[in-house]
Order: structure tokens, then sequence, then C-alpha cells
């Protein structure tokens, strides 16, 4: 029987959650898990009395965590409340899932090891798909522990109306996820919020880096909207340097390992791609830094960040 997995989660974080059940598909159908979420609701339901049936029924109960979730009075009153009861209790397992950076450390459910991997947030990851199968992995990990260990009987879902007719609900599909669509506007507006996104990266490597060694001084320098210029020196002189731009005929971000960039002279380039769920950065793979058969990485803006700022610092490393 497969385990039950309830996903609770800020309707802000609708995209995590839709990523997070697009990974778990081949558990469902590997019959491992069966997924409910409060986008399965349909009209006419009773949401709050379907969703505390959902909650005591659930195996495993996911917490997508975000500030927007921690905000939310009915996600700490009902879900997190209950999801702890029965997690103390025994009769179901609680998995904090962190989506974005947030103050969690002192919510109710602390004290559980959360994912991904260290539990840095799925946002944080240089490429969000590796964060998304690492927590597939310990779902996975766990839903088969139940199929192992079976505990009590679960408990039936009581109550929730069936049959058809005016003001009831109906028997419905869980496969609902479509490809989503990405317009021009959004592709720009995702391409000049990751450029100025690396920019400030970029700003703050490079202030820490200079507290970190007396023989290192930094500099950044906004050269217009499309393109700021950063140099590191050691010893007085200069170690190396970048020009990262907006634009051109090489990709959407690009970047030269020198002050004077010409637009065919660039060393490595970024851009803006989409699949059917989401936008992401994909290197152009010119770099060395690179070449670790990567090319095709789907780079977050922080993975896009610092893949520059590795072409950065990499002269300093080899000295």
């Amino acid at each position: 029987m497969p385990a039950r997995v309830f996903i609770s989660n800020a309707h802000a974080d609708e995209v995590y959650r839709e990523q997070l059940d697009k990974q778990l598909t081949i558990l469902k159908r590997a019959g491992i898990v069966e997924i409910w979420h409060d986008r399965r609701l349909v009209a006419g339901e009773e949401w709050d009395h379907r969703i505390k049936s959902e909650l005591e029924a659930a195996d495993i109960i996911l917490l997508l965590v975000s500030d927007d979730f921690l905000a939310s009075d009915y996600i700490h009153d009902v879900e997190i409340k209950r999801a702890m009861e029965r997690h103390d209790a025994g009769s179901a397992c609680v998995i904090p899932v962190i989506a974005r950076p947030c103050i969690w450390e002192i919510a109710p459910f602390s004290k559980l090891q959360g994912l991904p991997k260290n539990v840095k947030a799925i946002s944080k990851w240089a490429n969000t798909d590796e964060a998304f199968l690492d927590v597939a992995n310990g779902i996975r990990r766990v839903a088969e522990r139940f199929e192992r260990e079976p505990t009590a009987p679960r408990p039936t879902l009581t109550g929730i109306p069936l049959q058809s007719g005016a003001g009831q609900a109906t028997p419905r599909s869980g496969n609902l996820r479509i490809s989503r669509r990405f317009s021009d506007q959004d592709k720009d507006t995702f391409k000049h919020d990751a450029f100025a996104f690396i920019q400030k990266y970029i700003e703050g490597s490079l202030t820490e880096l200079a507290a970190r060694y007396d023989d290192v001084h930094t500099s950044i320098r906004q050269i217009d909207a499309n393109q700021f210029v950063a140099v590191v020196y050691r010893d007085g002189k200069k170690a190396s340097a970048c020009t990262v731009s907006l634009g051109g005929m090489l990709g959407d971000i690009l970047y030269s390992s020198n002050e004077n960039a010409r637009d065919n002279s660039y060393n490595e380039s970024l851009s803006v791609e989409t699949d059917d769920q989401s936008m992401y950065l994909k290197p152009m793979g010119m770099s060395m830094v690179h070449r670790r058969g990567n090319d095709q990485e789907k780079l977050s803006m922080e993975g896009g960040a610092e893949l520059f700022w590795s072409l950065l610092i990499e002269p300093l490393q080899r000295d």
C-alpha cells in the first residue's frame, strides 16, 4: 500500500509544490506514494474538513517551509499543530522541506531533520533540479520504510461527499498539471533580476574576500545600467578582473575576464531558458571552470552568480 503524503504549503510557494509534485511522479507511478495537497480541493467541498481529514490520513506530512508558510495563521494553528501532534505520537512522519530562506529554527518543527541536504533552501541551490531530486530521494526512503514497517491501521476519510449534484464535490484526477507559458516580458524580467542579483553577489563576495585577506583589495564599479566591472588586487597588483554585461549575440548575461570587454571577447555567458514549469539560467559552457559536462545545467540566479564568481576568483586560487 502506498504511503499517503500530505503537502502543506503557502500558495505563494505553488511553483515549488508543483516542481516537487513533478519530481515525485515516478514514486506515484511505482505505487510508493500517493499525494494530496489543497489544490485537489474541488468546488463545493468543505475545505477545512477535507484538509483536516487528509491530515489525519497521512503517513508522511511535508511542510514546504518559507516566510509565507510561517506567516500563515491557518497553517500554523491547524496544519503544523496537528502534524506535530501526530509526529510526537508516532502516527505520522513530519518532514520540513525548506523552500526559501526564512527563520524556521524556532518553529515548532525545528527539532526535526529537514530536506534538502544540509537543510539548504531549495531556492539557494545552484541547480534546483538537484535540490528537488535530493528531497524526492529523502521522501522515498521514508515512504519505503512505511512499506517495510506497517504502523497502526490508517484512518479513513469520512464525511467527504463524492456524489455529483449542485453544491456537491465530484471525484476528479490529481493529474492536473499543464505546461506554464512564459512571455517575453517574463523572460526579460527574469534576465534583469538575475543580472542585478549577480552584481550584488559578486559585490558581497569581493567585500568578504578583502575582509579575510590583508593583502587583497577589491573594487566594483558600475559602467552603466547594463554593465559593471569587478577587480581583485593582491599585493597591489591586479590579480583578476571581469566585466559582466547584459545582452549580446552570445547570451543574455555575458562574462569577460578583462575590464574592456568587446562583444566577441567573452569567456562565458548565461541564457534565460524555460521548461514546462520554470525559468532558469543555462551556461554556454565556454569556460574551463565549467568544463564538467554540465553545460546543460538549469542554474538558479545563485547558481549563475556562483559560476561567474568562480571564474573571477580562479586566477587567485591557482597561485
